[in-house]
């Protein structure tokens, strides 16, 4: 059978996500970390898929899909989500094809930037974007630390919390939040993020002033989160710490870029260690998060 390429369908995503897993597996064991990724269900690459299918891409031969492409776009960013081919297969040229795919979704979106979050130690994978115009900006550091250990002289959280209630209002603020954060507002994201019976979403307040807001899932991630100004990061880091450690969680973790130093200080205070470390590339003018820490390398 020859090599196909082709627009994803809903019935190849459980199929594609198990070829991610294997592939994202295969790359960090053999660079010391061992096994990191699991299955899951692949519900965010089936929202983007019913929201703008141009975007996700197989690579498919007799049946197997030895490869997988998914970027979105949200105004004028367009974010590549996953770039991954069968281990047994790579080295072939298939994710160079793949790429040249979704690149053509960010030339028909008009999209003003091009961002991705991948692997430090994947070399091979940034000389292929660096290629494509896509260039090293900041790390990312996912960081992670048993519950009781967090709670160790954890403060009271200095912010209000307030649920997330999907109002225009509160919609608006969010959208008000991203766009100085991110350049882009994100609200189709964060009604997904809302339905998500697994995640809790939370207006950060000053006394009756919103300025920020975080999600914390059921597992004790932290992520995505938000400020307004730089500098009460550190302030709206220590809540969503508190309301995670407020869960019945074995595990605290967050993705935290190197420029949001004020939240790596409090996490490293906090017992939270380096678990893997990861990377944020760009086009040239996008990439400046020190307002932003990212949900994980799919959703930005």
């Amino acid at each position: 059978m020859s090599l196909v390429y082709r627009p994803a369908r809903a019935d190849d995503l459980a199929a594609a996500d198990a070829m991610v897993v294997a592939s994202i597996n295969d790359l960090t064991v053999r660079h010391g970390f061992g096994p990191m990724a699991t299955a899951s269900p692949p519900n965010f690459q089936l929202f983007s898929l019913k929201d703008d299918p141009d975007g996700l891409w197989v690579a498919e031969d007799g049946g197997d899909i030895l490869g997988f492409a998914w970027s979105w776009v949200c105004g004028d960013v367009w974010f590549l989500a996953q770039l991954f081919v069968d281990p047994a297969r790579q080295g072939h040229g298939i994710g160079n094809t793949l790429l040249e795919r979704t690149m053509e979704h960010a030339r028909k979106s008009g999209a003003a930037h091009k961002v991705l979050i991948t692997f430090t130690f994947n070399r091979v994978s940034q000389g292929l974007y660096m290629r494509h115009g896509l260039f090293p900006k900041t790390p990312i550091y996912v960081l992670s630390a048993a519950r009781e250990r967090v709670m160790q002289a954890l403060p009271e959280a200095p912010l209000r919390a307030i649920a997330i209630d999907g109002s225009a209002a509160i919609m608006g603020k969010l959208v008000e939040i991203d766009a100085g954060a991110l350049g882009v507002s994100r609200q189709k994201h964060h009604r997904y993020l809302l339905s998500d019976p697994a995640t809790t979403g939370v207006m950060l307040c000053a006394g009756s002033d919103p300025v920020g807001y975080a999600y914390i899932s059921s597992s004790g991630h932290i992520g995505p989160l938000a400020v307004m100004r730089p500098e009460i990061l550190r302030e709206a880091f220590a809540t969503a710490l508190r309301l995670a450690a407020d869960r019945s969680t074995e595990m605290i973790s967050a993705f935290v870029p190197g420029t949001c130093d004020s939240a790596l200080g409090l996490a490293v205070d906090q017992g939270m260690r380096v678990t893997f470390p990861m990377l944020l590339m760009a086009s040239r003018g996008y990439g400046d998060w020190k307002r932003y820490l990212p949900r994980n390398p799919g959703f930005m």
